[in-house]
């Protein structure tokens, strides 16, 4: 059956199945007459999410491989296929986990994850015979229970089950762990009793496998992952926000007394190479000219917002257009969950740390951004602004500092509103200070799918306090219809005209000269992105830094 089965697969599939006897046995129980037969793909391309019928593997890490699965309903179905499959392992895994309490003693003082995994492998290595290094003419360890060494007699592939299982969910997150391992996940989602969900890069919303029928079962879980992450929750404490290992961002509500449909908690997936403004223009977020200008204003010192509504991509849009700062620059971040990625070398990253207990012994934003004004740099990033922060972001971008920051508001005038209203309260004269709002919208595309683009570009122009209003320019704006972008500030661009092109020294008469170092801006960018394929957030960087040595960029 299995040797039948293996001929039948995708020829790039073939050596993949042969080393992973798992996902061969997986591929046998699959309904292949009714959905056909899956492709193999060991990268996925963002193309691939434009398909009507998806049926489609790959590998997700850790030997763990992933089937996105055709369902006829709503949104497909994500299923990990792992090391377990197919190996009744219950029985087995009790007795192991039996015999590891005679080593309890060895991991008392051990704290790295890294250091609890390798003595954790070596344990079972001994539980299982002889390290599990070698195997008997069966195929079997050596070593057998009630043998003189004690030890438990298992499979070559029981083995690898079993070594998969326990680092999974003693030193992992259990069942999470294949999706906080796959790449492609940006958020995992359990909204109480019944199936979690996930958001996919390129297949966008899917249903896992999953599921939670009981709320004893669920609130274990929950617990233990509370635990994990050393922010236990309790029915006296039920809210908790942390950072999973990784640099994930997970919130934790426990109990029925506060959500009706049980605990609940959501993962948002830390890329440890974030996306560049490259990748962003493959993406359709924004296009070379929108990059161009913001790497002459941000490059010259501006004072930048990206806002937006939540999950519009502003975090993955501020950590890209960071690369538009000088290479040279200081730049601290102030953050109260880690998010904030920085190319720079020269670069203090900073985080709120606060204590349930005595939350007046912590240190929050507002405390770390008075330290930043001291620390004199460059460039002074703000993971969201959200209270009395905001005045001392201002109060900086008045003494000369640049500030970069994310914002929850959906226009500039909201954004205007919640700035000047309580608790920011920054006063209505401070607020052209702030020369750039890019607002990040999640929207739904002239093909009828969602998709994430800088709907708009806006300089704040200043404040007329004898009618008490606020003016600002829309230098870029997107065409919904087309999906395309207009540089709707062209030829009449305030900070370009009023700002930049004093700073570079160029005559009143010939301001107008500023649009063709945009144009030539993006011509730059579009080049070295086609032609010769830079696209990566670190390289980026470093291309950049060379092109402004050389005075090119």
């Amino acid at each position: 059956m299995r040797k039948h089965c293996l001929g039948q697969l995708p020829e790039n599939m073939r050596d993949t199945a042969k080393k992973n006897p798992f996902l061969l046995d997986y591929m046998t129980l699959l309904p292949i007459d009714k959905i056909g037969m899956p492709e193999y793909h060991p990268t996925l391309d963002k193309k691939l999410g434009e398909r009507e019928y998806v049926n489609i593997i790959y590998p997700a890490g850790g030997r763990v491989f992933v089937h996105i699965y055709p369902y006829e309903g709503d949104r497909n179905c994500y299923i990990a296929i792992e090391p377990t499959f197919g190996r009744q392992l219950d029985a087995t895994m009790l007795e192991v986990e039996k015999r590891l309490l005679d080593y309890s003693d060895k991991f008392e003082n051990i704290d790295e994850d890294e250091e609890k995994r390798k003595l954790l492998l070596q344990c079972v290595g001994k539980i299982c015979g002889n390290d599990g290094a070698s195997a008997g003419p069966s195929g079997l360890f050596k070593g057998s229970k009630g043998n003189s060494s004690g030890n438990l007699r298992v499979s070559a592939a029981e083995f690898a089950g079993i070594r998969y299982m326990l680092v999974r969910d003693k030193i992992g997150l259990g069942v999470l762990q294949p999706m906080i391992s796959d790449s492609y996940i940006e958020d995992i989602s359990c909204s109480g009793l019944g199936q979690m969900f996930i958001e996919h890069k390129i297949f966008k919303s899917l249903r896992t496998g999953v599921a939670f029928e009981e709320f004893e079962e669920l609130d274990e879980f929950v617990l233990r992952l509370s635990e994990r992450i050393k922010k236990p929750v309790s029915f006296h404490s039920p809210v908790a926000d942390a950072t999973l290992p990784d640099g994930s961002r997970i919130n934790i509500v426990f109990g029925t007394a506060v959500s009706k449909r049980g605990s609940n908690f959501t993962i948002r997936k830390f890329n440890e190479t974030p996306l560049s403004v490259m990748e962003l223009i493959e993406f359709g977020s924004l296009d070379y000219k929108m990059a161009a200008y913001l790497s002459l204003t941000i490059g010259e010192g501006m004072n930048c917002f990206v806002s937006g509504e939540t999950a519009s991509g502003k975090t993955t849009l501020l950590n890209a257009i960071t690369t538009f700062i000088h290479p040279n620059a200081k730049i601290v971040t102030i953050e109260d969950t880690p998010e904030l990625q920085v190319p720079h070398k020269n670069w203090i990253r900073e985080v709120v740390s606060t204590s349930k207990e005595d939350a007046e012994s912590g240190v929050g934003m507002f405390d770390l951004l008075k330290a930043a004004l001291r620390q004199r740099p460059n460039m002074i990033m703000v993971g969201e602004i959200r209270g009395g922060e905001g005045a001392i972001a201002f109060q900086a971008m008045q003494t000369g500092h640049s500030v970069m920051a994310t914002f929850h508001a959906a226009s500039v005038e909201k954004l205007i509103q919640r700035l000047t209203g309580s608790p920011i309260s920054v006063p209505k004269n401070y607020v052209d200070n702030l020369n750039l709002v890019v607002i990040q919208s999640a929207v739904r595309l002239p093909s009828g799918k969602m998709g994430r683009r800088a709907v708009s570009i806006n300089e704040i122009v200043g404040y007329d306090s004898q009618s008490q209003s606020f003016s600002f320019v829309e230098v870029f704006r997107w065409d919904p219809g087309r999906d395309v972008f207009e540089f709707t500030g062209n030829l009449s661009s305030f900070l370009l005209e009023d700002k930049i092109a004093v700073r570079r020294g160029i005559p009143v008469h010939q301001r107008k000269k500023i649009y063709g170092e945009v144009e030539r801006r993006a011509k730059i960018l579009e080049k070295l992105h086609k032609e010769q394929g830079v696209r990566g957030f670190y390289e980026l960087l470093d291309v950049l830094a060379k092109a402004q040595k050389q005075g090119l960029f």
